[in-house]
């Protein structure tokens, strides 16, 4: 985008979400406009697209809510912030508090991924039980006379 910033529309079009959505997930603290135009409009960088995309994937892909979203967002954000000290730090020890931390963030979303599949799990079985007695049930209510003709 060479340092160009996208006004509102442009940004919500781009990422297939609607003006007010948008404005939703900067009302909730999900998205922050890069930037305001001297009159005081939003302005996104190439960087908050690619925060509205993963916004999505999380809601749209893996069936999170804004809350668990929200605490995603915070944990990445916080590895981001990690690793770049992690990088800026010479201290053997300090880099493995570091490291530490990271380990404990990736620890916790681990955890909230495996809880969101095991649900999952669940439901999946619920509809695999509900499958197997409408099959039985269409087989008791077969018509004898369409016994000897295929399907």
């Amino acid at each position: 985008m060479n340092g160009r910033r996208l006004r509102i529309g442009e940004a919500a079009a781009r990422a297939a979400v609607s003006v007010r959505t948008l404005r939703y997930y900067e009302e909730l603290g999900l998205l922050t406009p890069s930037a305001h135009s001297p009159g005081g409009a939003r302005r996104y960088a190439e960087e908050d697209v690619a925060r509205l995309a993963r916004i999505r994937e999380l809601k749209d892909l893996l069936g999170f809510n804004l809350d668990e979203v929200r605490t995603v967002l915070t944990a990445e954000d916080r590895l981001g912030d990690l690793r770049a000290a992690y990088h800026a730090e010479d201290d053997r020890a300090a880099q493995r508090a570091i490291v530490a931390e990271a380990l404990e963030i990736n620890t916790r979303l681990r955890a909230a991924v495996q809880a969101k599949l095991e649900r999952l799990a669940t439901f999946k079985a619920e509809l695999e039980a509900r499958a197997d007695r409408y099959t039985t049930a269409l087989a008791g209510l077969q018509d004898p006379s369409d016994a000897g003709v295929a399907t």
